[in-house]
């Protein structure tokens, strides 16, 4: 099924797969993380990559800064695709982003994502006094994003016209990142799986542990050599594990 609606891509249109993946990516990050991922996954699976206001083909629509309100319009903006089985990958943001979506559809009583795939993000329940850094004067924010996550390419900083352009976009995912509050609810009922990087400090692995509160379900943990972006220096061997879990639904 190829997207008709600006929030996915659809790179590789399967129209015979059995479920979809939707992807969320990390702050700063767009739909073109997940670009490659279908060659490598089972054919029976359509990746779905979510693309946010603010980059890319959106550059010129305005970020959002709250997830609350993020989610709301995603229930909404993605439901003409929760028409078959559908499962959930976030990485970092977009693991909280994916996590609330869920919620967000089981108050509205719609049928939630079969697999919920965490990614680099400590369970949202686990409470750290980083400092903010969203808010900072460019110099500094860049600087501290850097140190902090790693998270600006070298391409980009070399660039500053492009970083110009996508500094809007990262400071509102940041600031969504940031101001997340986490509200009690009961447990989600499907399967959660968290992934992570065993250099990554941003989510350690008692941290990315405490996802199996959040579900009544079974639930996994995995860890890949890297940092916070092992997505990419461990992708080959993530999306063996996604391959895995998505068969284990079956």
């Amino acid at each position: 099924m190829k997207a008709s609606t600006p929030w996915v891509e659809c790179y590789k249109p399967n129209p015979q797969a059995r479920l979809r993946m939707f992807c969320f990516p990390y702050a700063g990050g767009a739909a073109q993380v997940f670009r490659s991922w279908q060659m490598d996954l089972p054919s029976s699976v359509e990746v779905f990559p979510v693309q946010l206001p603010g980059r890319w083909t959106r550059i010129k629509e305005r970020p959002f800064t709250k997830i609350e309100s993020l989610v709301e319009t995603l229930s909404s903006e993605l439901l003409p695709y929760f028409d078959r089985d559908y499962v959930f990958y976030g990485h970092s943001l977009g693991a909280l982003i994916s996590f609330e979506l869920a919620r967000v559809l089981r108050t509205k009583s719609r049928l939630g994502p079969r697999l919920l795939m965490v990614s680099a993000r400590r369970a949202p329940q686990v409470i750290r006094s980083d400092i903010p850094i969203y808010s900072l004067p460019d110099d500094e924010f860049i600087e501290q994003v850097i140190k902090r996550y790693a998270g600006v390419p070298k391409v980009v900083l070399e660039e500053p016209e492009l970083l110009k352009i996508l500094l809007p976009a990262l400071r509102a995912d940041l600031e969504m990142f940031e101001t997340y509050k986490y509200v009690h609810m009961p447990p989600l009922s499907c399967p959660i799986v968290a992934f992570g990087g065993k250099e990554d400090p941003n989510a350690k692995e008692e941290e990315l542990g405490r996802w199996r509160e959040q579900t009544t379900e079974w639930f996994d943990l995995k860890t890949f050599g890297g940092d916070h972006f092992f997505l990419q220096s461990s992708q080959k061997e993530l999306l063996e594990n996604i391959s895995f879990f998505i068969g284990r639904l079956y």
